[in-house]
């Protein structure tokens, strides 16, 4: 969905949208903002790259993070979570992950966790867009993400 059809959908719902990004620095809150008028339905958006920031203005625990790592659903979970709670959105997304180059064995290249948090609750997933770049990793990441958005408003 472009980024315009869901600012589109969000406002016949009468919702309004947060991010939570840490791999893709921006890139959602960009692709939203770039329409003009999207300031009736985007709230707000945090850049979360280091783990301090995620602690910080989202309160993702810290325990969370040592046990599970800043890659990975409980994460992401708690990311989308703390953007709700921390605006006036009705919906967030929240995005983390490799976006490469490198990896591990454990947490591959090209893996990204999602958490979409709204009213009713959150929920997470994970994709593996694989060893595709950088640039592609993060741009698919935000196309998957309008999609979650597009879904949760459907």
């Amino acid at each position: 969905m472009t980024p315009a059809a869901l600012l589109n959908l969000a406002r016949a719902k009468g919702a309004t949208i947060a991010t939570a990004e840490s791999c893709t620095g921006g890139m959602i809150g960009a692709a939203l903002t770039d329409v003009a008028g999207s300031s009736d339905v985007f709230d707000r958006g945090f850049i979360t790259y280091s783990n301090a920031a995620k602690v910080e203005m989202l309160g993702v625990s810290i325990a969370t993070l040592a046990a599970h790592g800043a890659v990975s659903e409980e994460v992401a979970a708690e990311m989308a979570a703390g953007a709700l709670a921390r605006s006036a959105a009705s919906v967030a997304v929240s995005v983390t992950g490799i976006a490469g180059p490198g990896g591990s064995e454990f947490k591959p290249e090209g893996r990204v966790c999602f958490g979409l948090a709204t009213a009713g609750g959150t929920r997470t997933e994970t994709v593996e867009f694989g060893a595709i770049g950088r640039g592609e990793v993060r741009r698919a990441t935000v196309a998957h993400a309008l999609s979650l958005l597009a879904a949760a408003l459907a």
